[in-house]
């Protein structure tokens, strides 16, 4: 009697194991132990929470109580750490990582400096090689979607593609001959066929990129604006960056400000993404906010350049879609946006002589939903909600610099290095774990770079054509 006692107990418990498998909800990822920044509305956080993902989407966030209903392929046990949306940079030049740390102090260093530079030493070749450096810096510092204007955008998207990065990726436009169009009507052309090829990607966005309104005609922003609406697909431009672009705009619009220039000629649209936006007057925001124009700000470039600060805090705080980007590595030199966490929060304080002023979490939710709206994108990527794609970072809260957190947004902004993202994680896809890229050779990466900035040293440096 006893020994069928048993034997029922037993097959009762195994057939209660069995059902509770067969009721467990079927992930691909699960990260468990968590500090959850989600992002959201609330700006919900969880102490000890989960984020489980089932194909490129999450699929669940949550406290952890219900860890147990859930059956993973892989787990990722974040110990505490932070679990955090990928951070967007909204305006870069992914390819200029090649000529990080050249003529950094060059006064009018663009004209003066960068446009001879590319003429002489742009290519297919250079443009691959520096965005697969840049690609790389970028997962490992917690980017997983990115702006991007350049040349050969093509060779930029197979890169991204490659590594398994989200991306939007602009085709730039300018009326004088670069290498790959001898004018702005063969750059129109080759954006359009860059759209077309890649209108459908799942993770890259093609787009146009004029310069700047000073570098082009008002006759190209119009056709760029139309193909742009036609195509709907973003238009990026650096906009109000430079007293150049004051004085060139002010003598073609009869003393019109840059903003309100683009205004009168019909280019300010929902499609357009504004990069630096530092010479702006009230007026100014208010176009840009009527016309629902993205903004991305780049603190460490407009200080390095001397440029001026950007009312980005009055502009978050008046509704602007507006997010963090960092320019090109010959600009702010890294182009991980938790390289701007600390500056961004720091210099608005200054400026407007408050210490309250850029609360850390305005800064991280510009690195993450601003950015994702300046982009359009909220309703994809921007917050760890269910149904949104799977776009996620773990930063490593046991660092030394990291200890101890009372407060996860204020350890982002004013403690943490790049260095300190765990794991990146892109479309449910572990691009990062441990430190350790996944999808690409980073060694390979790097030396590749390196045999090219020889090339550099040769052509530029020790030739002494451009001089420093």
């Amino acid at each position: 009697m006893f020994k069928k006692t048993l034997l029922a107990v037993s097959m009762t418990a195994a057939c209660l194991a069995s059902a509770s498998s067969l009721a467990a909800e079927k992930v691909d990822l699960l990260i468990k132990n968590a500090t959850v920044l989600t992002m959201d509305q609330d700006k919900t956080v969880y102490d000890n929470g989960l984020v489980a993902v089932r194909d490129n989407k999450i699929f669940a966030v949550t406290d952890g109580s219900d860890l147990a209903e859930y059956k993973a392929k892989q787990t990722i046990d974040a110990d505490g750490d932070i679990v955090m949306p990928g951070l967007i940079n909204t305006h870069t030049h992914v390819s200029m990582t090649v000529f990080r740390s050249m003529a950094d102090d060059v006064p009018d260093r663009l004209h003066r400096y960068i446009f001879p530079l590319e003429k002489k030493l742009v290519s297919r070749d250079m443009v691959r090689i520096g965005a697969q450096l840049g690609n790389v810096e970028m997962v490992k510092g917690g980017v997983t979607t990115y702006a991007d204007m350049y040349y050969f955008e093509d060779e930029v998207a197979k890169t991204v593609d490659q590594i398994g990065m989200r991306a939007v990726l602009g085709e730039t436009v300018i009326k004088f001959p670069v290498a790959d169009a001898a004018n702005a009507e063969e750059g129109i052309m080759y954006a359009v066929n860059f759209i077309e090829e890649y209108k459908n990607h799942p993770r890259i966005t093609p787009a146009f990129a004029p310069h700047a309104p000073y570098t082009n005609t008002t006759e190209t922003l119009q056709t760029i604006t139309k193909l742009s609406l036609q195509y709907d697909v973003p238009v990026m431009i650096h906009l109000a960056e430079s007293k150049r672009e004051n004085q060139v705009i002010a003598e073609r619009s009869g003393g019109k400000s840059p903003v309100e220039y683009m205004a009168q000629i019909g280019a300010l649209t929902p499609n357009l993404v504004g990069a630096h936006v530092i010479n702006v007057s009230d007026s100014d925001i208010e176009l840009l906010k009527k016309h629902d124009v993205g903004i991305a700000h780049n603190m460490s470039a407009n200080i390095k350049s001397a440029k001026g600060v950007s009312p980005a805090l009055k502009m978050f705080d008046d509704g602007l879609r507006i997010g963090l980007g960092t320019d090109g590595p010959m600009s702010g030199n890294t182009i991980s946006t938790i390289d701007e966490f600390n500056q961004v929060a720091k210099v608005h304080k200054l400026v407007n002589k408050d210490r309250a002023a850029m609360p850390p979490i305005k800064v991280i939710e510009m690195a993450t939903m601003g950015a994702a709206r300046a982009l359009h994108m909220e309703d994809k990527i921007g917050s760890l909600e269910t149904g949104k794609l799977a776009d996620i970072i773990v930063v490593d809260t046991k660092a030394p610099n990291m200890v101890p957190v009372y407060n996860p947004y204020s350890a982002l902004v004013y403690s943490a290095y790049a260095a300190n993202v765990k794991h990146t994680i892109v479309d449910g896809k572990v691009l990062m774990q441990d430190r350790n890229m996944l999808t690409v050779d980073e060694t390979a990466i790097r030396n590749e770079a390196l045999k090219f900035a020889d090339t550099v040293r040769k052509t530029v440096v020790e030739s002494g054509e451009i001089v420093q």
